[in-house]
């Protein structure tokens, strides 16, 4: 989808959604995205950084590197890291391979981490494998 090389500079941020902006649509870069203000119904794209400032709300779906949350944000979200920070707000789905949960940080939704190879669930056979108890043995009719 995106091309790895040239990577952004770690620091650069290209798009800046200011505090008394409000912004509905997609944005993609290449370098990081901070918005502060407020983004109803949009889509966020980059190879780099998201940064939710503490007073920002975000409504849509981001792709990205990492993710910092301190404001509010709502949607579908697919990243290598989320940060859910202090004061910060998480509505949706998070489909990450590392989430950080800040004391104070809130999360209603359903988080999947993402691995490199699928991990066996010990869980999944465990009717087949449970051990026969006591009342099992008398329904079949054996004797203890």
């Amino acid at each position: 989808m995106f091309k790895r090389d040239p990577r952004p500079e770690r620091d650069r941020i290209d798009v800046h959604i200011g505090e008394s902006a409000t912004f509905s649509g997609e944005i993609r870069s290449e370098a990081s995205v901070r918005i502060d203000g407020v983004m109803k119904e949009g889509r966020i794209e980059t190879l780099s950084n998201v940064i939710i400032g503490p007073n920002a709300r975000v409504e849509g779906d981001i792709q990205a590197k990492t993710v910092s949350v301190s404001g509010a944000y709502k949607g579908d979200l697919t990243a290598q890291r989320v940060e859910l920070l202090e004061g910060g707000r998480m509505w949706g789905t998070l489909r990450v391979a590392s989430f950080l949960l800040d004391e104070g940080g809130f999360l209603h939704g359903e988080l999947i981490m993402l691995t490199e190879e699928a991990l066996e669930n010990p869980f999944e056979n465990m009717e087949d494998e449970a051990p026969a108890t006591e009342t099992d043995a008398m329904e079949e009719g054996e004797e203890k």
